[in-house]
C-alpha cells in the first residue's frame, strides 16, 4: 500500500490522466458540424465518427486490461497515453472521414489501456475501506475532462485543429513522464481471457458489470435524444451546450462524495436511490413542453446517474478481490461495461425513437432501471439475501445469494 503522500500523487495523476482522456471523448460535439460540412459527412457518417471512440474503448477492453496484468499498470497507462498523443496529432492533421474515424478509433484504445492500468493502479495500491472515495475523486476529474472536452474543441474550430490538438498531444506526453515517476507495487500475474470468462459467471462480479452498464446505456441514450428535443423546442446550440454543462458539472461533484457514502454504507446503498431517481427522471422526459423544464429533467438525470459510477466501479473491484481476479481486469470489465452501455443507449436508443418516437426507448430504460431497483429490494427482502457480515476494509452487501 502507498503512503498518504504517494497515494494522493497517485490519484492525481491518474486523475489527470483520465481528465485528459475525456477531454478528447468529449471534444468532437463543437467540432462535428464543421467537419460533417467540410468532408460532406451523411448523419451516419457524422454518428460513425462520434461512435468510434466508445468501439475502440469496447474493442481494447479485454486487450488493454491483459496488458495491465502482464506489464503492469504503470506500464499500461503510459501505453494508452502514447496512444493518445499519437492518435491525436493524427487527428489534428487528417482530412479524409476514413482515417478520422480511425484516430478517433485509436483515441478509444488508448482510453481503454490508460482507464484499465488507471484504476487497477489505484486500488492496487490503497486499501479497501477508501477504494470507492478515491475511484470517486479520479472520476470527478474524468467528469471534468469531459466539461473541459467542448471548450477545447471550440478553440479548435478558431485556430484550426493542427495548433490546438498538437498543444494537447504535448500534455499527454508530459503525463507519460509523470506516470513513469509514480511507484508501483504491482505484481505480473499468468491471469488471461479464462480468468475472464471464468469471472463472468461469478454472481457479484456480473451484478457490478450490470450497475456500471446501465447507467452507460441512460447517458447514453440521453445524451443523444436530450439535445435533438431540446432542438425541438427551439433552444440555440449554446443553450443546449449549458444544459449539458451544467449536468456534467452537478456529475462531478455527486461521483466523489458518493463513492465515499459507498465507502461507509455499502456500495448499494447510494444505488438503490440511484436506480429510483433515475427511473422517476426517465420517464419524465417526454413531459415538457418547453425549453428549461426539459433542461433541468436532463439534469436531474445526470446526476442520477452519476451516484451509480464510483459505486459500481468499487464493488466490481471488491468483487474481483473476493474471487481472486486480477485488479487489471477487473478494470477492463468496467471499460466492457461502459462502452457497451453507451453503444447500447446511443446507437440503440437513436434507432428506436427514429421508428417510433422518444417515448419507447426512454419507457424501456427506465423499465429496466425499475426492475432492477425491485429486483435488489426482492434480494434484501429475503431471508438468504440479507446483508453478509463483510470482513475488515471489504464494504458492501452480499447480492451474490
Amino acid at each position: 500500500m502507498a503512503s498518504g503522500a504517494a497515494e494522493r500523487r497517485l490519484v492525481l495523476v491518474i486523475g489527470a490522466v483520465v481528465f485528459v482522456d475525456t477531454m478528447f471523448y468529449a471534444v468532437i460535439a463543437p467540432l462535428l458540424p464543421g467537419l460533417a460540412h467540410e468532408l460532406r459527412l451523411s448523419k451516419l457518417s457524422a454518428g460513425l465518427l462520434t461512435a468510434s471512440y466508445p468501439i475502440g474503448t469496447l474493442l481494447g477492453s479485454i486487450p488493454g486490461g491483459l496488458l495491465a496484468v502482464r506489464a503492469g499498470p504503470r506500464f499500461t497507462v503510459c501505453a494508452g497515453l502514447v496512444l493518445l498523443a499519437c492518435s491525436t496529432i493524427a487527428f489534428a492533421f487528417l482530412r479524409q472521414a476514413g482515417a478520422l474515424d480511425l484516430a478517433r478509433f485509436v483515441e478509444g484504445v488508448g482510453g481503454a489501456c490508460s482507464w484499465a492500468g488507471g484504476v487497477a493502479w489505484i486500488v492496487a495500491e490503497t486499501p479497501a475501506d477508501r477504494r470507492g472515495a478515491l475511484i470517486g475523486k479520479a472520476l470527478g476529474m474524468a467528469i471534468g475532462g469531459s466539461l473541459f472536452g467542448p471548450v477545447i474543441g471550440t478553440v479548435a474550430t478558431a485556430t484550426g485543429r493542427p495548433l490546438a490538438f498538437g498543444v494537447l498531444a504535448l500534455v499527454a506526453v508530459a503525463l507519460v513522464v509523470l506516470t513513469r515517476g509514480l511507484p508501483s507495487h504491482h505484481a505480473t500475474s499468468e491471469q488471461g481471457l479464462g480468468s475472464v470468462m471464468a469471472a463472468l459467471t461469478r454472481p457479484g462480479i456480473a451484478a457490478g458489470m450490470w450497475l456500471m452498464t446501465l447507467p452507460a446505456v441512460g447517458s447514453g441514450l440521453i445524451n443523444v435524444l436530450g439535445p435533438l428535443r431540446l432542438h425541438a423546442l427551439g433552444a440555440p446550440a449554446a443553450v443546449i451546450g449549458a444544459a449539458y454543462l451544467v449536468a456534467a458539472g452537478v456529475e462531478a461533484v455527486i461521483t466523489p462524495a458518493v463513492g465515499s457514502l459507498s465507502d461507509r454504507h455499502g456500495r448499494l446503498a447510494p444505488m438503490r436511490f440511484g436506480l429510483a431517481a433515475a427511473t422517476a427522471a426517465l420517464l419524465c422526459f417526454t413531459l415538457p413542453d418547453s425549453v428549461v423544464p426539459l433542461a433541468l429533467v436532463i439534469v436531474v438525470v445526470a446526476a442520477s446517474l452519476g451516484v451509480f459510477w464510483a459505486p459500481a466501479m468499487a464493488m466490481l473491484s471488491d468483487a474481483a478481490e473476493t474471487h481472486g481476479l486480477d485488479q487489471g481486469l477487473a478494470a477492463a470489465l468496467m471499460n466492457l461495461a461502459w462502452a457497451g452501455g453507451q453503444i447500447i443507449g446511443s446507437g440503440g436508443g437513436g434507432a428506436a425513437a427514429k421508428i417510433d418516437g422518444n417515448g419507447l426507448p426512454v419507457a424501456i430504460t427506465a423499465g429496466v432501471f425499475a426492475a432492477t431497483l425491485l429486483t435488489l429490494a426482492l434480494r434484501s427482502w429475503r431471508p438468504g439475501g440479507r446483508r453478509r457480515p463483510q470482513p475488515a476494509g471489504q464494504p458492501g452487501e452480499d447480492i451474490t445469494r
